[in-house]
Order: C-alpha cells, then sequence, then structure tokens
C-alpha cells in the first residue's frame, strides 16, 4: 500500500556519503525534523532523472528552501557510490548551501516500505523506485505527488514548489 499524507515516514535505511565514506543513516532520522522535500527518481543518470528532475532542483534549491524546505533529499534504488558520482556530475557540491543530500536506497528498501517501488526487469534495471516526491514535515508526510508511468511534471521542482507553501 503507497503511504499516504498524514502517515509518519517507515523506518528503513538509506546510504548518505559522509566525510569518511559511506554512511548509513535511518530515513525518519535523515527526514524526522523539519521540513523535508524528498524526490525519488527510477536511477541515476538516466534521462529524463539527469537532464531534468536533478538539474530542476538544483535550480529551484533556494527558492525552495525560502518557501520553508529544510533540506532537499534526492533519493534512487542505487548504490552511494553512482549517488555520489551523479551528484558531483550534476554539480551538487558537498558544502554548498545549496546542497542537495544525496541518498542511496541501495536494495530499494525504503522505496518497498513506502509502497513506491517499481518494476523495472522489462528495461533490465530491477526493482526500482518509482518518480515521486513527498513533502515531510516533522517525519509526517504531508504530500504525496507520484507520478504516473511515463510522465515528468507532479515530482518536479517547481510543482512541488507551488504546493510546498
Amino acid at each position: 500500500m503507497t503511504i499516504a499524507q498524514g502517515e509518519r515516514l517507515p523506518q528503513a535505511q538509506l546510504t548518505i556519503m559522509g566525510e569518511s565514506g559511506p554512511t548509513p543513516i535511518d530515513a525518519a532520522e535523515l527526514m524526522g525534523e523539519g521540513t523535508t522535500v524528498l524526490f525519488s527518481v527510477p536511477g541515476a543518470f538516466t534521462p529524463t532523472c539527469s537532464a531534468k528532475h536533478l538539474p530542476g532542483f538544483i535550480e529551484h534549491a533556494d527558492a525552495l528552501r525560502a518557501a520553508g524546505a529544510d533540506r532537499i533529499v534526492c533519493m534512487a534504488v542505487n548504490d552511494i557510490f553512482v549517488m555520489d558520482a551523479w551528484g558531483k556530475a550534476a554539480g551538487v557540491e558537498e558544502g554548498d548551501e545549496n546542497r542537495i543530500v544525496m541518498a542511496a536506497d541501495g536494495n530499494g528498501d525504503f522505496a518497498q516500505a513506502l509502497g513506491l517501488e517499481m518494476d523495472g526487469r522489462a528495461f533490465g534495471m530491477g526493482l526500482r523506485s518509482q518518480r515521486f516526491a513527498l513533502i515531510v514535515r516533522d517525519g509526517v508526510v504531508d504530500q504525496v505527488l507520484v507520478e504516473a508511468p511515463g510522465e515528468f511534471r507532479v515530482s518536479s521542482a517547481e510543482h512541488v514548489l507551488s504546493v510546498l507553501g
């Protein structure tokens, strides 16, 4: 069942790149305080994800923060080394005030716990995350914005910005 507005984030482990390397972190801990904009993509370095989704959040990071986002998290069912390399290639730099947290859901456990996994085996991609965005306030889901298959609209930075305030 897909997570719904008003529900608490489930506990599942994500991995972020820390100062000393890969760092496991509970998703609820990462996004449990303040307002988090989480957007998830089917895969790092894939066409729409690299050309539109991540760049839109980089471009609108200041506006999202001004509208109340304390953090912006990009997630994919990839390993942390891929997520880190993708972030660097896209211009997400550590220490940047507009930094986006690149979070790996390596085994898809968080996507499954959210009920937002997709079967990409027909495309040789295995289990992945659907394209979606969540607005999370103090660990409780405020908005669930899930794309229809093949769409890129409601999880875009522009749309998230329009519903954030």
